[in-house]
């Protein structure tokens, strides 16, 4: 395998903001040197300047250096400028800091406006600070602040956003696969680079086919074996009955025929869950007049529900009487069938179990309470996973596939289906279908 050099994220987001601050810093003093350098250039070729500065040699040649510091003070208050006649070792200016403006002069890179004469001076102009010159040190630093902050400003979110944005795809793409989505990949712009957000996506990426290919072979398993057990266990229940027909003991022929039956009834269950989970919105489906499906599932389970003394007390808002759904009846019935039979079996004798049906915008909603002992609440979200028992507080006689079926017939439909315990006492389930526009017709 070929060996990738990889760039360690923590010294790209170093080094580009250390070389933001650098650019930002060379930026600045780059355009404050060219924009003192104009300004400069453009005192140099004033008249008037030039006509001060030889007035003040004359009078420097004629009258001292008074004469020509009293010109250049009244000149500099006038054109809010600093002015000092130079001449080589002596410098007169409108100040009593001559001496310091002329170590300024040679060490501050803003230099002065230098203005010839023809007696052999040089007059040194500097705008004065928030006079008419708009370049003064204020201006400098104000400037060389903002172009800093604004380089580093836009650094700062160019790195924001190659981090966030990968990351985010990987957070788009792992939800989509809990979804259900498992084809989905992180890109391979993201899973291509070097560094360790490029390492997570490819990690990402190699787990999640990992985890397919072991869902694949375990659903395949499943399959297999519900198919396979299908032929022997209804030969053997032929047996059963031929050795019950021929005098053997009927109460041990009875017990193993219940058996028969429930794995029957399981693979059967496997077989359900297996069918809705592939099909998915592919299955055959046509309108259905929902309160019409309900009473049949309510009449299948009404001698169960004798037996145990419970009463089934259904509650159907006016505005759901005529509600229809599109699906299959079938998968709704079954889907129906195991909440009430989940509901039968934890409700003690004598109880009741609660059925409301209601319109809650153009959604069909039924719900169904019982009056068990309910599940305990880090056990709500698992109730719909495949093979889950909540045994703690509900100790139910099947195999954790009911709700489970339930849940992926709901899905096929458009629907949805949770379940919380009551503040009454017992679990509900709340079953959601998109509703249809149309009546059902009779």
């Amino acid at each position: 395998m070929k060996h990738r050099l990889t760039w360690p994220l923590f010294w790209r987001i170093f080094l580009l903001i250390w070389i933001a601050m650098a650019v930002a810093v060379l930026a600045s003093n780059m355009a404050i040197r060219e924009l003192a350098r104009r300004e400069r250039v453009q005192l140099e070729q004033r008249e008037d300047l030039a006509r001060l500065a030889r007035q003040a040699a004359e009078l420097e040649a004629a009258r001292g250096h008074r004469a020509a510091r009293r010109l250049l003070r009244q000149a500099g208050e006038r054109w809010q400028l600093f002015l000092i006649l130079d001449e080589g070792e002596n410098a007169y200016g409108d100040g009593p800091v001559e001496g310091r403006m002329r170590m300024r002069h040679e060490r501050n890179p803003q230099r002065p406006a230098v203005i010839e004469t023809p007696q052999g001076y040089r007059l040194l102009a500097w705008p004065r600070s928030g006079g008419a010159g708009w370049l003064d040190p204020r201006m400098f630093r104000s400037f060389e602040l903002g172009t800093t902050f604004l380089v580093i400003t836009l650094a700062c979110w160019w790195i924001a956003r190659r981090i966030t944005r990968p990351l985010r795809q990987v957070e788009v793409t792992a939800r989509a696969i809990a979804q259900g989505n498992t084809s989905l990949r992180v890109i391979e712009s993201v899973a291509d680079r070097r560094d360790e957000i490029g390492a997570l996506a490819r990690a990402f990426n190699a787990m999640t086919d990992r985890l397919c290919t072991l869902l694949e072979r375990q659903q395949q398993l499943l399959r297999d074996i519900s198919h396979d057990l299908r032929t022997p266990l209804m030969r053997q229940r032929v047996a059963i009955e031929l050795a019950a027909d021929m005098g053997q003991d009927k109460d041990l022929m009875a017990t193993i025929l219940r058996q028969n039956e429930r794995l029957e009834a399981m693979t059967a269950q496997i077989l359900t869950l297996y069918r809705v989970s592939e099909k998915g919105e592919g299955i055959d489906r046509r309108p259905l007049r929902f309160v019409d499906v309900l009473g049949e599932v309510l009449q299948g389970v009404a001698g169960y529900a004798t037996q145990r003394g419970i009463d089934c007390q259904l509650s159907v808002k006016e505005s759901a009487s005529e509600a229809v759904i599109l699906g299959n009846d079938d998968l709704i019935h079954r889907a129906l069938d195991n909440v009430l039979q989940n509901a039968l079996d934890h409700t003690p004798p004598g109880g009741q179990i609660h059925i409301l049906v209601a319109l809650e915008e153009q959604r069909l909603v039924c719900k169904i309470r019982d009056e068990g002992p309910g599940v305990p609440p880090e056990d709500l979200a698992k109730l719909f996973e495949p093979f889950f028992r909540s045994d703690q507080a509900r100790g139910g006689k099947g195999w954790g596939l009911g709700l489970a079926i339930t849940r992926d017939i709901l899905h096929a439909h458009g629907g949805s289906v949770e379940a919380e315990n009551s503040a009454s006492g017992g679990l509900m389930v709340r079953l959601v279908w998109p509703s249809s526009s149309r009546n059902a017709k009779a």
